[in-house]
């Protein structure tokens, strides 16, 4: 079916593609250097008229580890959105019906198959999840 139908899959990567890459967009590491340079000229200002600056040092180790959050976030989110678009060319290389078991492929899209009461679950890599009444 996903073969068949490549059009509807590869729509349903390009939304988590997106999703993706709006959610990491929330916290950039540009964003967090400007409040950090922000809150060390205060932070100099404050020491130097010998006024309390602990308030600011906290949120600038707070920064700090969410700019290293955010770091290691962009790293994750490279190579996800590398993973969708490597599935993407592999889809558009298959042939629409399969007539035999392709084992390639489904250790390349399959995540897990979880069996219900009435009815199964299949995962893809890529995240999307497929109820099947059985």
């Amino acid at each position: 079916m996903l073969l068949g139908d490549k059009s509807t899959y590869q729509a349903q990567l390009q939304q988590n593609i997106a999703k993706v890459i709006r959610s990491a967009q929330q916290n950039t590491a540009d964003g967090i250097n400007e409040r950090l340079q922000e809150l060390q000229k205060e932070l100099l200002k404050k020491a130097n008229s010998k006024e309390a600056y602990d308030e600011i040092a906290d949120e600038i180790f707070k920064l700090r580890e969410q700019r290293e959050k955010c770091t290691v976030d962009t790293a994750a989110r490279d190579a996800q959105i590398a993973r969708i678009n490597e599935l993407q060319d592999f889809i558009k290389q298959q042939p629409a019906h399969l007539e035999a078991f392709d084992e390639a492929l489904v250790k390349r899209w399959l995540e897990r198959i979880i069996v219900w009461e009435d009815h199964f679950t299949v995962e893809l890599k890529s995240g999307l999840k497929i109820d099947i009444e059985g």
